[in-house]
């Protein structure tokens, strides 16, 4: 198949060195629930929304864990190779663990739309509800990775850790080219289904028909085509690397050295950007955790941090979308109208203000008098509800404009301070009437949204360094 052939060619250039043949022994041969004695638990579903996660809940030690998947999963499925079921069962013996199928994956429900890095996030919340866990550390595989990222950066009350297998910042560490990301997409309208990716995932056991066979199935289960596509384009949007400064919880980052799939890069910069966070670099070139010459080990790393000594996590110091609402030429009108008649459409001004925070579940820092100041825990659903703010009070004679920005925050006395709140302030007052402005960090988060973002220009914001770009957001 020349197309897979060609996005194998482009995963092994990255390769600096490769790991030696290695006497590999199979956890078992038995399949779960018989000689190994592992029995798989049962499947519930979560809501999110209007959408329904699949989840299981396993494992009984005294660490809370959330395992984010990668890029298409199957819960069921896992458990039907006994060297997945074993490696799943050592977390459990040191966690109470729960996992889940993305929205759109295994079985969750289809969606219709791309789901965006926001709804993901609140599933991961969902199924933290659902089993009673107020707090966990967050554990992503590869694409799951990023995704466990952010949700460690914007719910540090929620997280005690975040653990990242074979993650990445930025998409290109997955597919360094246009050229290598349509291989896949070939493969996936031509192949899917038939486990010929396998020596993408584990080269070392590229040509084992039995696990073959198995990962052909789970491309089945996992995803049909269609929605393996769309979301590897929502997927090709990843870059989190702006955020990384802002995760204040303990963090592993674990990545096996000559994997040929996601380069080692793509560790070391989540790494070297998450403050204190610790790298172990481990031998070998497969992707897939529960196969190659330290699928144990992988596990070991994660008990010995989940079980050893931490740090709190610094819940004061929290990511958010910050949003500054502003009515265009207060003065004048509150001056044509008269005090009177000013304060009573000032009023109905607020209290279509709030109903929209309160729809998009914004939390609200203060009145600024002709506008507000909001947080957001999704920059997506940020810029939904100021679009629909600015749409809302039009109603009402006013005309309004927007800012957001993406970036730390300090909670002070209800109060919120820092760099980012400067910098959401002047996006805007950038703005003009009925717009809503982004800073790219906002518009590098909002992958698979379906928000569109029009090019504003590169500006200069009062007090800050650098240029900044920023973008006019509409649905």
């Amino acid at each position: 198949m020349r197309s897979l052939a060609t996005l194998t060619s482009a995963h092994k250039r990255r390769r600096v060195r490769i790991i030696g043949a290695v006497d590999w022994c199979r956890f078992g041969s038995t399949s779960p629930g018989e000689d190994n004695k592992i029995t798989t638990p049962a499947t519930r579903y979560a809501r999110s929304g209007d959408v329904h996660v699949a989840y299981q809940e396993f494992g009984d030690g005294p660490a809370n864990l959330v395992l984010v998947p990668g890029f298409v999963s199957h819960i069921e499925n896992y458990w039907t190779h006994p060297d997945f079921a074993l490696w799943l069962d050592q977390l459990g013996s040191f966690a109470r663990v729960v996992m889940f199928d993305k929205r759109g994956t295994g079985l969750s429900d289809r969606v219709s739309d791309l789901p965006a890095m926001d709804e993901r996030m609140d599933d991961v919340r969902a199924v933290m509800d659902a089993v009673g866990m107020e707090r966990a550390a967050v554990f992503g595989i590869s694409e799951g990775g990023s995704l466990a990222t952010l949700f460690a950066a914007h719910h540090p009350e929620r997280c005690d850790a975040l653990i990242v297998y074979g993650g990445f910042a930025q998409f290109t560490s997955w597919f360094p080219t246009d050229e290598a990301l349509q291989g896949l997409f070939d493969y996936i309208e031509t192949g899917w289904g038939t486990g010929e990716s396998l020596p993408l995932f584990a080269p070392t056991f590229g040509d084992d028909a039995a696990l073959k066979q198995w990962w052909g199935r789970f491309e089945r289960l996992g995803a049909d085509p269609g929605a393996a596509i769309n979301l590897m384009r929502m997927n090709s949007q990843i870059d989190i690397t702006g955020i990384l400064t802002s995760i204040h919880v303990p963090s592993l980052i674990i990545h096996r050295s000559a994997e040929t799939m996601i380069d080692f890069e793509g560790a070391r910069v989540l790494a070297e950007r998450i403050p204190d966070a610790q790298l172990v670099e481990l031998p070998g070139v497969d992707h897939l955790p529960f196969v190659g010459d330290n699928p144990l080990g992988i596990v070991d790393e994660i008990e010995h941090f989940l079980t050893g000594s931490r740090s709190e996590a610094r819940a004061d110091r929290v990511l958010a979308t910050i949003l500054f609402t502003d009515i265009v030429d207060s003065t004048v009108r509150a001056a044509s109208m008269g005090d009177q008649r000013w304060r009573g459409l000032l009023h109905a001004h607020d209290a279509a203000v709030r109903r929209e925070l309160e729809r998009f579940r914004g939390i609200e820092i203060k009145s600024t008098g002709d506008g507000f100041l909001a947080t957001f825990d999704a920059p997506a659903r940020a810029i939904r509800c100021a679009l629909s703010i600015t749409e809302g009070v039009r109603d009402l004679g006013l005309t309004v404009r927007a800012g957001l920005h993406t970036g730390e925050i300090h909670l002070v006395n209800g109060d919120i301070e820092g760099i980012s709140v400067h910098i959401a302030s002047r996006v805007a007052n950038l703005a003009q009437g009925n717009d809503v402005v982004v800073s790219r960090t906002v518009k590098d988060l909002i992958a698979g949204s379906g928000l569109t973002l029009e090019d504003y220009g590169t500006h200069s914001l009062k007090g800050v360094p650098d240029e900044w770009q920023l973008y006019r957001a509409s649905n």
